[in-house]
């Protein structure tokens, strides 16, 4: 499916399921990694991930655009487009719509960095994702100064 094949689906959903022409742009944004959709207050534009097209199909695809159309509608309407509003919810209920995007599989492993430090008392060991100035902090249990020993990479697996 291509941006045309989509501005098209959408205005045809926008008029059979809320009476209502869309009159903005929808387009495909690869660059969406956590969402399947993104309606823009300024543009009023409708960005969808197409990754969910890959994975799901059509069928979800067609409840992110109801979901992303209800956010439109609303806002242009100047109702309540929040997922908080009981106005979205009662929307979203009656064209059937999702409240949730289906989750994408993940691909790779992630690595992440841990710096280690150590008490020069007490010799206890802290992990920590971020550094820390060992000028500024001392060791939790004993008061002592500390010192950065090495760094680690953790690599998990995401599935």
């Amino acid at each position: 499916m291509d941006n045309k094949k989509l501005q098209h689906l959408t205005e045809d959903l926008s008029k059979d399921y809320f009476g209502r022409p869309f009159r903005h742009r929808i387009f495909f944004n690869g660059r969406l990694r956590t969402t399947g959709g993104r309606y823009a207050l300024h543009s009023h534009d409708i960005e969808i991930n197409p990754k969910h097209y890959e994975y799901y199909g059509m069928e979800e695809v067609v409840s992110i655009i109801k979901h992303e159309l209800c956010h439109y509608h609303l806002h242009l309407e100047g109702k309540g487009y929040h997922h908080r509003d009981p106005e979205f919810k009662q929307l979203l209920k009656e064209v059937g719509g999702s409240r949730h995007c289906r989750n994408l599989p993940q691909r790779g492993g992630k690595q992440t960095v841990f710096h280690v430090y150590e008490c020069t008392s007490c010799a206890h060991e802290y992990e920590r994702k971020r550094r820390m100035n060992t000028e500024k902090y001392v060791c939790g249990k004993c008061r002592g100064k500390l010192k950065k020993v090495r760094t680690k990479n953790n690599e998990k697996a995401l599935t």
